[in-house]
């Protein structure tokens, strides 16, 4: 029992514990905020930047030293995120060698690049009246919970994090239509938002659900020349090393076949692959896209933090959630504008009364600070309805702390000016205050003029045609049957009539003596039998032509048919089984002559009779086909190339298979 008892706690303790350390890691280091769109390593990058800001580039070694008194986690995870965050190309201006995104090259060691603030995360990001801090790890010093950022931060930079449980897969956005789809929301007008990646390419949205859904994202190649091809963007989450290695591996395989591949990348993506003789441009540019990573999917999953809760939703939630707290962050700044210039303007008419008035005089008599005070109060009284409120003792020390200096050279006409400049700023922003929605389109108005040119849409929206592999694969394998061994496959030496070439992707198909056909697909070696009559790849619009014998009525049957449907490796029936039923010919197309041979009867006018394989209609697979003769067996059949071929003639057929016996 006791042993019992420790089981349960210790099981107890393990859940709680797992669950703490859950939780930090989807809140604390994976997944996203809604509210910025930052984790928390990156919002203290950030917050570390603004406490250094002087205008000039700061070392990224001192950066990160910094970012360490809040971040309780070593200097490399922070190097790490500081470089992403800045290739993001949003948030940090950068000096120095950031690395490649194209090319998958790292940074340069901390100590060696700079970095900054860009006027964009000064003007949008930043704002200690809408901050709320807490205590960092140790209590030494404040961070922000989040920071009061004006843009949509998380579906610009897009986001990447593999908690406890659970992962995220946010897709980057382009600047200039995610702002106008916030106008668009203040308008109550419907937004339909698609990702934007910064190294190009072509994406199909076709399955895109609003954040969710699948994307498929390709290269943007080039023909130069018949011969020669050019990939000039990459798609999403590859480079040009990841690219250069599938295009090699796929070569190796057979899949596709070139000369060489170079990549000559710098500030663009160039990746230059020659082909060898025979092998052409346009279809390697296809097959590159069905065997390399010139094409690939994409599977978005945005998770997120929305009131310390991981949440999955779409894109227009976000942004709705985003253009609200924007219109919420605006108005508390103009509030708190509004609050500062009135108080600015009650000082100053304060002070004129004080000065102009000569109120000053009339504590030249007081004998106490009390009685000064007192006597301040009573003077102000008559100039209330001048004064934006009641007069506060805190105003009668201001004005009490003036030098005599100031009363001597204070200018009439120059006061009164800034208090009329002061009282034209008050009427602005309570006119603003009573359209908050205008006033918001405005501002995001100025930013896209202002930031807007700098973040052209770099990804263009397409839609692809499947490229199926089958139809681009080379078809670099030979399929071979022997009928002595009954083996079956491209490592085996086919008897005469029974090879074909293939690909990988092809299926094959079997038939059989006793009429039982099925699909496989190719194999290296495998047993199948001795009686297969034909193999060949599956074509859709193959049409067979067969005369069976049927066993019990020993009369034979013509029928055709297209290739019909099948599962894999299943078995399936030309005609009934019976011991005696065969295949007795057969042959391929929809055109063509045979020569039916029935038992020698003396009374018959002759002992063959020719058709026309026009003459038959093309039905079903499983359709019984139609009786060649009433009453007379069928001894052989044989393929004529003209209907003057002699009767004796041992012709051989031209693609077809005629089964002895």
């Amino acid at each position: 029992m006791h042993h019992l008892e420790e089981y349960g706690s210790l099981h107890q303790l393990f859940d709680t514990n797992f669950l703490d350390y859950t939780s930090y890691v989807i809140k604390e280091r994976a997944i996203p905020d809604l509210s910025d769109g930052l984790k928390p390593v990156q919002r203290r990058i950030m917050q570390t930047l603004a406490n250094m800001d002087d205008g000039r580039f700061n070392k990224v070694a001192n950066v990160v030293g910094d970012t360490m008194k809040l971040h309780p986690h070593g200097d490399q995870s922070i190097y790490a995120a500081l470089v992403n965050l800045s290739n993001k190309g949003y948030l940090i201006s950068q000096q120095g060698n950031f690395g490649n995104i194209y090319t998958g090259d790292g940074a340069s060691a901390a100590r060696y690049i700079e970095c900054r603030l860009s006027p964009l995360a000064k003007e949008t990001l930043f704002n200690k009246d809408l901050t709320t801090f807490s205590e960092s790890y140790d209590g030494r010093l404040m961070e922000p919970v989040t920071l009061p950022s004006k843009i949509p931060l998380l579906l610009l930079q897009g986001a990447e994090g593999i908690a406890v449980g659970m992962a995220t897969k946010i897709m980057s956005h382009n600047f200039v239509e995610v702002l106008e789809a916030q106008k668009d929301l203040l308008g109550d007008r419907e937004i339909e938002l698609f990702p934007d990646f910064l190294k190009g390419g072509t994406l199909d949205v076709s399955g895109y659900e609003d954040g969710n859904g699948r994307l498929k994202c390709r290269a943007r190649i080039e023909e130069q020349d018949e011969k020669t091809i050019i990939i000039k963007e990459i798609p999403h989450s590859t480079t040009t090393q990841s690219i250069m290695e599938s295009v090699e591996k796929a070569a190796k395989q057979g899949k596709i076949k070139i000369q060489s591949i170079n990549d000559y990348t710098a500030e663009e993506v160039e990746i230059e692959i020659k082909l060898p003789r025979g092998i052409y441009a346009e279809d390697t540019i296809r097959a590159l896209y069905a065997f390399t990573d010139c094409e690939v999917s994409i599977s978005p999953n945005l998770t997120v933090i929305r009131n310390d809760n991981p949440v999955n939703v779409s894109v227009t939630e976000i942004l709705r959630d985003n253009t609200e707290k924007l219109v919420s962050d605006l108005e508390k700044e103009l509030l708190i504008d509004r609050d500062r210039l009135q108080e600015r303007l009650q000082a100053a008419l304060l002070e004129q009364i004080f000065i102009e008035e000569r109120l000053y005089k009339k504590i030249e008599e007081c004998e106490s600070y009390e009685l000064v005070v007192e006597t301040v109060a009573s003077s102000l009284g008559p100039f209330r309805d001048r004064l934006l409120r009641d007069v506060t003792v805190e105003d009668i020390e201001r004005l009490l702390e003036i030098r005599i200096k100031r009363i001597s050279r204070y200018d009439i006409a120059k006061k009164q000016k800034e208090i009329n400049a002061t009282g034209k700023k008050i009427r602005e922003v309570e006119r603003h205050l009573q359209d908050m929605v205008l006033f918001t389109i405005n501002y995001i108005d100025g930013l896209l003029k202002k930031y807007g040119p700098n973040y052209p849409r770099r990804t263009e929206l397409a839609t692809f045609s499947e490229v199926e592999a089958r139809k681009v694969a080379i078809s670099n394998l030979t399929v071979g049957y022997q009928a002595t061994t009954g083996f079956l496959g491209h490592q085996v030496k086919g008897d005469q009539g029974f090879t074909f070439p293939c690909s990988e992707y092809d299926k094959v198909m079997l038939i059989f003596k006793n009429g039982s056909y099925k699909v496989v697909p190719v194999a290296d070696k495998v047993f199948i039998g001795h009686d297969l009559v034909w193999i060949g790849k599956v074509e859709q619009k193959l049409v067979f032509n067969i005369i069976y014998k049927n066993g019990p009525e020993n009369l034979s049957y013509i029928k055709r048919f297209q290739m019909p449907k099948f599962i894999l490796d299943k078995e399936y029936e030309l005609f009934g089984p019976h011991k005696r039923s065969l295949i007795q010919f057969m042959s391929l197309g929809k055109a063509g002559l045979f020569r039916v041979y029935y038992t020698p009867n003396k009374r018959a006018k002759a002992n063959y009779e020719d058709f026309t394989l026009e003459d038959f209609l093309i039905k079903g697979a499983v359709a019984r086909g139609k009786r060649v003769s009433s009453t007379r067996p069928v001894t052989r059949v044989r393929a004529l190339v003209s209907k003057d071929d002699s009767p004796d003639e041992d012709k051989k057929p031209v693609s077809l298979f005629e089964p002895k016996g």
